[in-house]
């Protein structure tokens, strides 16, 4: 029996945030942005990283963040719409935009639930 393999489609395009209305732009690295750096809001809007497949199309709220050996921060999004819960890598020192460290400061004294 194969494994099945993650599917993960890079896309690092700016959009404007549906929460604060800021014209974000891309990041300046490879990991690409699916969240605002400045409210950390995103939109439901994948199945897998990158697919736009989601037809919820919900904003989601930054619940919590947590620490990760390999991704540092890491930010848990809940969707206002359906409930469903996503998780994205902080950004942080990115020359375009970086993720505003004060809200993640405040996320991460806040407990939450890692499970996705």
């Amino acid at each position: 029996m194969a494994l099945e393999t993650k599917r993960f489609k890079v896309i690092n395009e700016g959009f404007k945030c549906e929460n604060c209305a800021v014209d974000v732009p891309s990041t300046s690295g490879s990991t690409p942005r699916n969240h605002c750096p400045y409210c950390l809001y995103c939109k439901h809007v994948d199945i897998n990283p990158g697919d736009r497949a989601n037809t919820c199309k919900g904003l989601m709220k930054p619940i919590g963040v947590y620490t990760h050996a390999k991704k540092e921060y890491v930010i848990l999004h809940q969707c206002q719409k359906c409930g469903g819960r996503v998780k994205a890598k902080a950004i942080l020192g990115d020359g375009n935009a970086s993720d505003n460290f004060d809200i993640i400061l405040k996320l991460s004294s806040m407990p939450i639930d890692e499970q996705v």
